[in-house]
């Protein structure tokens, strides 16, 4: 790992997951991914087919075990796997890939029963914003109460920008992340949102309209992707085919700045770049590793004096 910037400096520029965690749980903790043997509505035809243009057909992670493993048997692998390289001793449980609320109330029940133990101190829910019904937030709220657990339900935005969204065949917009966060807050469930900053049909207005959403939807998290592109995606073929271009590597270090800068500075910052399996990935982070692209990010925030919240303004809002 590179030495750029210490972890000391890096929690002054902005509020790091890691040490959130450690705060609040007096320990370090870790994510463990659960994959389900499930699907999303632009996949089934209920909205579309062919899914997002830039999901594989095993979906958005490389990191999964075996969807054919139980709930607990994905758990308690990964303990072993994770406790190996890191000194881990508590977990959250992650259910990560697809939309997973998108399945009947008693099947999202047992996953969500089958993932409580006494080391998973929390458990994290990935999900599209179109997907948020009462009932299943007033069963994570139940959960939540009863084993006293930190419930967070991760809506997959990647944009504010609604024609980007249609090109990206998400099958949702704002409209419905904005009633998610509203639902979402009714139940005290946590929020998190996951966005790609550097989508080439996005602008720079854009991502200061991604800034102002997330501040005027109370956003508890977000995590940071820049854009990867897998072999076997519509993004891939339509890369190969020349219909967009990339933006660069100085241009999402500029658009991550951008974006930390015009937060409030109390939202959990989950990651700053993406990453993604070797194998099959036509491109990502430039053909750099993702902790050279997050140093460049921190140095430069270093360098120009800039940290998260620095342009919040509390009147700022979206639209």
């Amino acid at each position: 790992m590179s030495n750029i910037i210490s972890f000391e400096e890096e929690k002054k520029l902005y509020r790091v997951y890691s040490e959130y965690l450690r705060n609040k749980f007096h320990t370090k903790v870790y994510k463990l991914p659960i994959s389900l043997n499930i699907t999303c509505p632009n996949r089934d035809g209920s909205k579309a087919y062919g899914g997002c243009i830039f999901c594989t057909a095993e979906g958005g992670s490389f990191e999964n075990l075996s969807n054919k493993l139980s709930v607990k048997e994905q758990i308690e692998q990964n303990k072993i796997n994770i406790t190996k390289n890191h000194k881990a001793t508590k977990f959250i449980a992650y259910f990560q890939n697809f939309s997973n609320t998108y399945m009947p109330l008693d099947q999202f029940k047992e996953n969500i029963m089958n993932a409580i133990q006494e080391d998973v101190v929390g458990i994290n829910i990935s999900t599209r914003p179109d997907l948020i019904f009462d009932d299943y937030m007033k069963l994570l709220k139940d959960v939540k109460d009863e084993y006293n657990l930190e419930i967070t339900v991760e809506l997959g935005l990647q944009s504010s920008n609604d024609e980007t969204l249609k090109i990206l065949n998400r099958c949702h917009n704002t409209k419905d992340y904005i009633d998610a966060c509203e639902t979402l807050s009714k139940y005290g469930i946590r929020k998190a949102a996951h966005l790609i900053l550097d989508l080439p049909w996005d602008s720079i207005d854009d991502i200061y309209n991604d800034a102002r959403l997330i501040n005027m939807t109370k956003m508890d998290e977000v995590k940071l992707h820049s854009l990867y592109i897998m072999e076997g995606t519509k993004i891939a073929q339509m890369y190969k085919a020349h219909e967009f271009k990339l933006l660069n590597r100085e241009d999402y270090v500029d658009r991550v700045e951008i974006f930390l800068t015009h937060i409030k500075d109390d939202i959990i910052i989950q990651r700053l770049v993406g990453r993604s399996d070797e194998e099959g990935t036509i491109h990502c982070n430039w053909g750099e590793s993702w902790w050279r692209i997050k140093d460049s990010i921190l140095e430069q925030m270093k360098r120009k004096s800039n940290y998260q919240g620095k342009y919040f303004k509390e009147d700022d809002f979206y639209g």
